[in-house]
């Protein structure tokens, strides 16, 4: 089996009112007991809004700590899923579900192989 990151990326601005965002919700709970049901989910969760964000970054021998996003952008991680699958294929049947439910960009990335 092969770990695998499932990000969603959303659209930075106004969160979509109750009545848009309340079924989509619904959805994503839904997938959530499916994909834990099917033994193929290891960690996942929402993100808060990315100026939430602090940013440490090496600069002359010092980290510089700022606040905010490290990129600026239209869009922004909101959220994410390590799921354990066979292979690409499985994964890739959980992220377009995903994408099918919220209708935002969905990566499907392999984790590196363990090192050590």
């Amino acid at each position: 089996m092969t770990q695998y990151l499932v990000s969603m990326y959303q659209p930075d601005g106004i969160v979509p009112p109750p009545e848009v965002l309340g079924p989509i919700m619904e959805k994503i709970g839904a997938f959530n007991e499916d994909l834990q049901a099917a033994g193929a989910w290891v960690f996942g969760n929402g993100l808060l809004d990315p100026s939430s964000a602090t940013v440490l970054k090496l600069d002359g021998g010092e980290i510089l700590v700022t606040d905010g996003p490290y990129l600026e952008g239209k869009e922004h991680l909101g959220g994410f899923d390590i799921l354990d699958c066979p292979d690409l294929d499985a994964a890739l049947v959980w992220g377009r579900r995903l994408a099918e439910i919220t209708g935002l960009p969905i990566e499907v990335r392999p984790f590196a192989p363990a090192r050590g």
